[in-house]
């Protein structure tokens, strides 16, 4: 718990913890003008330019703007026919188990990878049951998970495969973008993200039914008829918001690029620091870096992730606990019955322990220096 000195302090941090980057305000009204002069607010020609520019650049068939990254994930499990039991990790932001739960489906908790942090392939098998529907793993931080291996374990069982990628715009997977693997991955446009729609989220499929039935949930679970044919919400995204991810586009590359670049200084300055301990992301493949978390040995540092936390914070510098507590020790899934029911070692150790470091493309390399230094001197 943070005292009341942190409390003051947060409110007075020399800089921000996220500060995104938006396109300038003209290109995105150039978009946007036009369908609201028309009258055209929601669901228009900006949102189907950009569902088609995002097709393009990820490589995927299908791809459906919708209200949120949980929107779409909620419509994705409905629209799939999803029963019984979804496997996804406990480390995870609380809006991955919110889907399971708004579906009426049990959440069985995996365990994480103690190095990528990403969910455990190995025990997510170990999990599956008769009544095992789908498997829903994320991209954490931007790290994408294992794919090739969680693809073979749903093929092998019969299982649906959901990619939670609301970090992972501009990630990749072995050279490909995330984006097309699974049977759908689900991306948000919130205002930590790279791309940037104010609110909103893209469902990316292959899938054309799939595709199809979403298209209809986003809208009441109407396709035009005025005769629903799924149970659907009100997920339609607003042509405003697309004009914004849409002039964003342009800017993901460089976004990308500066956030590798500044997980590559903290490493690289933190690096011998005792007690300090990095996500590890696959020589193959590429993570956006959403977030930059490091983990906290107290034995060995000499202070807890909190204490550190409340020091940073006294000398200006914000940081967060992305993701604390996981979710099977969160009350709205223990309260549903969806405690973890067995130990995940690696996920009390790593929840407990992470750091999350200011990162976005215009925090300077001198601030960056910065918290690294103020993180070295408390070490010492």
């Amino acid at each position: 718990m943070s005292s009341p000195v942190s409390a003051i302090s947060a409110r007075e941090a020399a800089f921000r913890f996220i500060k995104p980057t938006v396109p300038p305000i003209d290109d995105i009204l150039r978009s946007y003008l036009p369908s609201f002069t028309d009258g055209m607010l929601t669901n228009g020609n900006v949102v189907a330019r950009l569902e088609a520019s995002v097709a393009e650049r990820l490589g995927v068939s299908h791809c459906v703007a919708v209200s949120s990254c949980t929107s779409g994930l909620t419509l994705v499990l409905k629209a799939l026919g999803i029963t019984g039991e979804v496997i996804l990790p406990s480390f995870t932001f609380f809006a991955t188990g919110h889907a399971v739960l708004w579906n009426g489906l049990k959440p069985v908790f995996a365990d994480c990878g103690r190095r990528t942090w990403t969910i455990d392939v190995t025990d997510v098998e170990a999990r599956i049951t008769e009544r095992t529907g789908a498997i829903l793993a994320v991209h954490l931080y931007g790290n994408p998970a294992r794919i090739d291996e969680l693809q073979q374990i749903a093929g092998r069982y019969g299982l649906k495969l959901i990619f939670d990628a609301a970090h992972a715009f501009g990630s990749s997977y072995r050279s490909s973008p995330v984006g097309g693997f699974g049977d759908a991955e689900v991306f948000s446009l919130s205002p930590t993200k790279l791309l940037v729609a104010g609110e909103g989220g893209l469902v990316c499929t292959n899938d054309s039914t799939l595709a199809r039935m979403i298209r209809a949930g986003r809208n009441y679970g109407d396709a035009g008829s005025y005769d629903p044919e799924v149970l659907g919400l009100n997920a339609r995204m607003t042509e405003f918001n697309a004009a914004m991810a849409l002039a964003g586009l342009a800017l993901v590359d460089h976004k990308v690029e500066r956030h590798n670049e500044i997980a590559k200084q903290y490493t690289e300055l933190l690096a011998g620091t005792r007690g300090i301990r990095f996500q590890e992301v696959d020589r193959d493949d590429c993570s956006a870096y959403k977030d930059f978390s490091v983990l906290v040995s107290q034995p060995e540092f000499g202070m807890s992730r909190d204490d550190i936390g409340d020091a940073l914070l006294r000398q200006g510098i914000p940081t967060k606990k992305y993701f604390y507590p996981p979710l099977d020790r969160q009350r709205v899934f223990t309260a549903n019955g969806a405690g973890s029911g067995a130990a995940l070692p690696n996920t009390a150790r790593i929840s407990g322990d992470v750091l999350s470091l200011p990162i976005y493309e215009s925090l300077p390399d001198e601030t960056v220096q910065m918290v690294a230094l103020a993180i070295r001197r408390l070490a010492s």
